[in-house]
């Protein structure tokens, strides 16, 4: 068993900037990254927003970096994915990997997020960065012109869609209902933007790529009736599952699977923080 005083699970920019400042406070905080290192960010193909960097990186770039900086102070970073904890007896908790290593951590940091849910259809993953997105803010700006597709009907959904207006030449927003779930005052945005229109009744079954994405296929789930649509990129917007399934039975969690924690970051657990 190895035992630590930090323990922070979870590599994206939180973990890691949660490990740099825990290093300079000479914790030598161990992150368990999972297998592969940077969470969300690192699906952005590139980043142009993030001060600091004028002439944009990529997300894997910019987590590259947040690692090596955490690094250099001391933290150690850890391939490996945990797979048990024990918070029930209180600190010194328990950390267990699919690697076969066991923690004893004085304290735990979960930095785990939550991933965008996806249509499951094919073509969708290995379009990712090709024209297939879950965040509008982060690449829109490479769709200046372009026709583009929405996925979903919340609050979420239409929030991109309005915005991606600002780059692409139409957006068609795709919902499986005949009515949209978001707010009225955003639903009143999106009807008058002259940039968006609607598809009703609708889910994607396929999207179709040629080296980028040029198209999917939608079937009406109130007729059947299968067809294609022309696009360039599409964005899927139907919601976020939280990676706590773990910590179900050791920490309070919310009807949506969220760790709940305190505006100190504290969670039910004293020395366990979200």
């Amino acid at each position: 068993m190895k035992k630590e005083r930090v323990v922070i699970i979870g590599s994206g920019p939180a973990g890691l900037t949660a490990a740099l400042y825990t290093a300079r406070a000479q914790l030598k905080p161990v992150v368990i990254a999972g297998d592969k290192l940077g969470g969300q960010v690192s699906l952005t193909h590139e980043i142009e927003n993030y001060p600091g960097f004028p002439g944009g990186l990529s997300g894997a770039e910019l987590v590259e970096r947040m690692k090596e900086h955490a690094e250099s102070f001391g933290a150690e970073i850890v391939f490996d994915m945990v797979t048990e904890v024990d918070f029930s007896k209180g600190s010194p908790f328990i950390v267990k990997t699919a690697g076969g290593e066991t923690y004893s951590a004085d304290a735990v940091i979960i930095a785990i997020g939550a991933n965008p849910r996806e249509l499951n259809v094919p073509g969708e993953r290995e379009n990712v960065g090709r024209g297939v997105s879950y965040c509008g803010t982060c690449d829109g700006f490479f769709f200046r012109g372009k026709d583009i597709v929405v996925v979903g009907g919340g609050d979420s959904a239409l929030e991109e869609a309005i915005f991606l207006t600002r780059f692409a030449n139409s957006v068609n927003i795709i919902h499986r209902r005949d009515q949209l779930r978001a707010g009225v005052q955003l639903q009143k945005r999106a009807f008058e933007n002259e940039k968006i229109s609607f598809t009703w009744d609708t889910v994607v079954e396929e999207i179709y790529a040629d080296g980028a994405v040029n198209g999917v296929r939608m079937r009406n789930v109130k007729t059947g009736e299968v067809r294609d649509m022309p696009t360039e990129g599409v964005f899927i917007f139907i919601g976020h599952d939280p990676n706590s399934d773990i910590f179900r039975g050791q920490l309070a969690l919310n009807d949506r699977g969220y760790i709940i924690t305190d505006e100190r970051y504290r969670t039910s657990v004293d020395g366990v923080f979200a």
